[in-house]
């Protein structure tokens, strides 16, 4: 299972595509279509294990850089930095650009899974923004919207930088953390 997982992300990550066909997928890991089906029922059924994957080692690594952080301004900042970081490495971003210029194809395809991506992701910055605002500035549906918004303009962001093929550069991510800290903190008067 481990290999057509593995096989199956470095065939989207060569090819830029999400929609690999079985017989790549099959040729490329080495086994026999019924091997497959020991292990997923469907090739959908193997993309949402793709997508679980890779949410899974995005919020590992954002989780990690956030717990290497001080303060609820320098959590924020590397949760900023931890998504771009995508943008800044040839094989991250070969690995990345797929998925999130299909977003709207896999919210289609898979609109509960991609769901709960997003909010797993906008989750992460729910205590950061807290300690920003103080205690008693914000509801947790004011806090949450406040996520959701920093996440929509650092995906904005990535997304603009994987579909253009450039980087983001540190200016431009040091703007985008000092804006996020400037309307977090000023919703909070």
């Amino acid at each position: 299972m481990r290999r057509i997982v593995e096989t199956t992300f470095s065939l989207i990550q060569r090819t830029g595509s999400l929609d690999p066909s079985m017989r790549d997928i099959l040729a490329a890991s080495g086994i026999s279509t019924q091997a497959f089906y020991r292990y997923f029922a469907s090739k959908d059924e193997l993309m949402l294990v793709l997508l679980d994957e890779g949410r899974r080692r995005l919020m590992d690594t954002l989780e990690r850089r956030m717990r290497n952080a001080d303060s609820a301004a320098d959590r924020l900042r590397a949760w900023i930095e931890g998504v771009l970081a995508q943008a800044t490495n040839a094989a991250a971003a070969a690995r990345t650009r797929p998925w999130v210029l299909s977003e709207q194809h896999l919210s289609t395809l898979f609109s509960e899974e991609q769901l709960s991506s997003v909010d797993l992701l906008v989750g992460l910055l729910h205590e950061p923004i807290r300690g920003l605002r103080g205690s008693g500035n914000g509801s947790p549906e004011q806090v949450a919207s406040v996520a959701t918004i920093v996440y929509r303009l650092t995906f904005a962001t990535l997304r603009a930088h994987l579909a253009a093929g450039t980087k983001p550069t540190k200016d431009e991510v040091c703007e985008l953390v000092s804006f996020c800290l400037q309307g977090v903190k000023a919703g909070a008067r």
